[in-house]
């Protein structure tokens, strides 16, 4: 199988190539020239699989041969034997018809540990076959940066520079990167904003003349097609749990850089009878704003109770606008100029087209809170602030209530205690419930912590990454 870039000017490349790049040469992202298709037999005959076997299914023609099947099923094995459910992604019922995936049974209690193991591990098994190291390269809203520096942290031919927003991201959220002291992990926090972070991993990737002589960068975030491929499967293994696909199932996704909902658009169109998509956004609303009115402008970044969505440019949107433009890669250059200026807007047809297969919903800090009290009072059941978000996106956007609705529980509510404090307070200033770590993080608060602060420049960052490399 051969990857192509989404703005048409960079080398087709086969599946550990792809793995290896991360950003495209001409600045596009990568997506499979062809996308595998199952029939409705065949995802039926998937029922009753374990989590590993159903993701070696979706995965593997992908990988299309570059890697054996017993080494594709061993880096799959390994990926999820550190997860604390034996279901790897349980199903709760929060209201008729309504369920929670929970994808924080991973160690570091977010959904990024699904792809960021696997990815990891992968890594591993190419480079050392390659005789190869790199560095890898990420920015983080919170999640990512702890996902992928446990996965990496192990790797004998990976050095991992994480950005972080200095001071936006939880403490929780912070420490679960900062007190991983292995020799090969370094955290930088960023004197600026996600997006800074994210401008600046792909500025670095565009030119790489700042590292060392026969070091490459490799991208971790969602920006890696490997991680995108990893996330597919959740969706199916959803909805083979509830019935599928002999009927269709919906999904609320919260969502920030718009990678895990575009798994689900992925899963879609390799054939798993998906009903709606939900695009769940905080105050941080571009995705609404784009599919609801078409104004898809930067405005200024609000620091939420849901930090992981502070995000205002999505990165994989383009992956889907290079569907919805006919993947034309000139098409998507333009409008990825027009958007560096600040704003975009879609051609009329292809607007239509995106909110047929996407409905969209915003919820601010205080609604936020709200339903987190709601659930926890209706049903007993804790949801973080981004799952929240997805719930609440999920019952005002439902269009069919026989149809199983799926929300994707993204974290733990352990990482956001503040927001669950807020939520639950009773009058008397009182917490009904604290949500607690899991006892592998039990001491995470007393664990010594490592990290660089850094000013919002690149030339800075490129300077500490080099020193560190040599």
């Amino acid at each position: 199988m051969k990857f192509i870039s989404t703005r048409g000017d960079a080398p087709a490349l086969s599946f550990e190539e792809v793995v290896l790049a991360g950003l495209a040469s001409d600045g596009g992202l990568y997506v499979p020239e062809l996308l595998p298709s199952f029939s409705q037999t065949e995802i039926a005959s998937w029922a009753g699989l374990s989590y590993q076997d159903l993701a070696f299914k979706v995965i593997q023609p992908f990988v299309d041969g570059e890697i054996s099947d017993a080494d594709l099923t061993d880096i799959i094995a390994k990926a999820y034997e550190g997860f604390r459910h034996p279901a790897i992604a349980p199903l709760v019922q929060t209201d008729h018809n309504e369920w929670v995936l929970e994808l924080f049974q991973g160690p570091t209690l977010a959904f990024k540990d699904f792809a960021l193991q696997f990815l990891g591990h992968l890594l591993d098994f190419i480079l050392a076959k390659r005789q190869q190291k790199v560095a890898v390269l990420g920015a983080t809203s919170g999640d990512t940066g702890s996902a992928a520096i446990e996965g990496c942290r192990r790797c004998d031919n990976i050095d991992i520079f994480i950005l972080h927003p200095d001071q936006r991201v939880s403490e929780v959220q912070r420490r679960q990167m900062t007190t991983v002291l292995a020799d090969n992990v370094f955290n930088i926090a960023l004197q600026g904003n996600f997006d800074d972070c994210q401008n600046m991993v792909k500025a670095s990737f565009r030119d790489q003349s700042f590292l060392p002589d026969g070091r490459q960068l490799v991208a971790v975030n969602s920006i890696n097609w490997a991680r995108i491929m990893a996330q597919i499967v959740y969706y199916f293994y959803a909805s083979l749990a509830l019935g599928g696909p002999h009927r269709p199932v919906s999904f609320a996704v919260p969502t920030g850089n718009f990678g895990d909902i575009f798994a689900g658009y992925l899963a879609k169109q390799m054939g798993l009878p998906i009903e709606q998509l939900v695009i769940a956004t905080n105050a941080n609303d571009i995705l609404h704003r784009c599919i609801s009115a078409n104004d898809h402008s930067k405005h200024a970044l609000h620091q939420s109770l849901s930090p992981s969505m502070d995000i205002m440019v999505s990165s994989n949107f383009e992956r889907l606008l290079f569907d919805l433009y006919g993947r034309q890669g000139a098409e998507i250059q333009r409008l990825m100029s027009e958007f560096e200026s600040g704003t975009m807007r879609l051609d009329e047809k292809v607007l239509s087209h995106a909110r047929s297969l996407f409905s969209s919903y915003r919820l601010d800090d205080a609604d936020t809170l709200a339903i987190i009290r709601q659930v926890y009072e209706e049903s007993g059941y804790l949801l973080d602030p981004h799952t929240a978000i997805g719930v609440a996106a999920a019952r005002a956007t439902r269009r069919q209530h026989d149809t199983p609705m799926v929300c994707l529980a993204t974290a733990h509510p352990a990482k956001f205690p503040d927001a669950i404090t807020q939520a639950l307070q009773s009058v008397d200033g009182t917490t009904a419930v604290e949500p607690a770590l899991p006892s592998h993080m039990h001491d995470l608060f007393v664990r010594e912590e490592r990290y660089t602060v850094l000013e919002n420049d690149i030339a800075s960052v490129h300077e500490f990454i080099n020193q560190a490399l040599d």
